[in-house]
């Protein structure tokens, strides 16, 4: 019980386990009961969502605004950069590969084979939406930064602590359960086996293209900071296990410091570069989500666009910065976008949280790896820039 208390990936696997044996022999009145939680727990969702952006993002942007110096402002490009190139890479992967591994319409097929509907479902309209929720954190947030507005500063201190409590007190310990719900429906629509098996396929490749994008990125740095990119990026292998066990970029940025100090890069630098990365630069979880959201964009019979991806992409990373204050963050905040965005139904995309959640810290680790290679660029910037320091 202990150990299922303390790992929320354990209780992810139990959750998806009692599901299967719940679709399996519940009669249907249990699965229908089952489906109205789930429903109003995806609502809940979409309500939720809003406000993490305007609590969570609004004092990042006034905090990096504040301190808007050439090193900080050359971090947060190339934390972007990466983040963006992270998600237009899996992207091309996913186009060129999808519709020919996964077997299209799987989840639109099977879900017309037979429906157990909700008995009810709570209605919770977001306050606001997404985007606008996104125009309102970069007005604050700058605003903030700009002139001096300390009652400001302390409504979005409150409201970010009021958004936390939520996450940590409703949605993080419901999402099991909300798992198990989605994951109980599938198994008594007959439909289990053959979308693990597909989702199988998508991890495959979410593995193999984080870790391509490492040796990308430690290239370039090698180039830049003359390195052996190989070496630089061996350097950093413990903060890279670290973060595939523990699933959190700002957990592990005490041993990152430590690998970007055997990298030699400055205190300086490194105590600059490891905790505003582990809010901004999410290129690992970028990649997962773009392969994921594809992937099942194929099953649920549609088709790979990419304009759609291209606004999904670009709006995703701003939701990045809210990313590590929610445990599963960037997933979770993607919800409506995938909706909106990408047309993927709310039952979808919770078979999409569970197999992205089963290989969470495979982004977490590329994540926190590739702040190594911006660590050694930005400190290769402030050599020059200060070369008697």
């Amino acid at each position: 019980m202990r150990f299922l208390k303390e790992y929320a990936l354990a209780r992810l696997f139990v959750a998806m386990a009692a599901g299967c044996l719940a679709g399996a022999f519940a009669p249907e009145c249990v699965i229908r009961a089952l489906n109205s939680f789930g429903a109003t727990f995806a609502a809940f969702i979409k309500f939720i969502v809003p406000l993490i952006i305007v609590a969570l993002v609004t004092p990042a942007i006034a905090a990096a605004g504040r301190g808007a110096r050439s090193l900080l402002l050359a971090t947060i490009a190339l934390a972007y950069a990466s983040t963006l190139a992270a998600g237009a890479f899996a992207f091309g992967v996913a186009d060129a590969l999808f519709p020919r591994i996964l077997g299209g319409s799987l989840l639109a097929a099977h879900g017309a084979v037979r429906e157990f509907p909700a008995y009810f479902t709570l209605a919770m309209p977001p306050v606001f939406g997404v985007v606008t929720a996104m125009g309102l954190a970069f007005m604050f947030g700058l605003a903030m930064a700009a002139v001096k507005c300390e009652t400001l500063e302390r409504v979005f201190a409150e409201m970010k602590e009021v958004v936390s409590l939520a996450l940590a007190k409703a949605l993080v310990p419901l999402l099991p359960a909300y798992i198990f719900t989605v994951v109980a429906d599938l198994a008594a629509r007959r439909v289990l086996a053959q979308t693990g098996a597909e989702s199988l396929k998508l991890a495959v490749v979410a593995i193999v293209v984080t870790v391509s994008l490492l040796l990308v990125q430690y290239t370039l740095a090698g180039i830049v900071a003359r390195r052996n990119p190989l070496k630089a990026l061996a350097a950093m292998s413990r903060a890279y296990f670290t973060g595939l066990g523990c699933c959190s970029s700002a957990a592990t940025i005490p041993v990152t410091l430590k690998c970007m100090a055997a990298n030699g890069v400055s205190d300086e630098t490194a105590n600059l570069v490891a905790p505003l990365c582990a809010n901004i630069h999410l290129a690992g979880s970028m990649a997962k989500i773009t392969i994921f959201s594809a992937g099942f964009v194929v099953l649920a019979g549609g088709e790979i666009s990419a304009a759609a991806f291209a606004e999904y992409i670009l709006m995703l990373s701003v939701l990045a910065v809210a990313a590590p204050g929610v445990p599963g963050g960037m997933v979770l905040a993607a919800a409506p976008i995938a909706e909106s965005v990408l047309g993927l139904a709310p039952s979808h995309y919770a078979v999409l949280i569970a197999a992205y959640l089963s290989i969470d810290g495979v982004g977490t680790a590329c994540n926190l790896t590739g702040d190594g290679a911006i660590a050694l660029i930005v400190d290769q910037i402030r050599a020059r820039a200060l070369p008697g320091r």
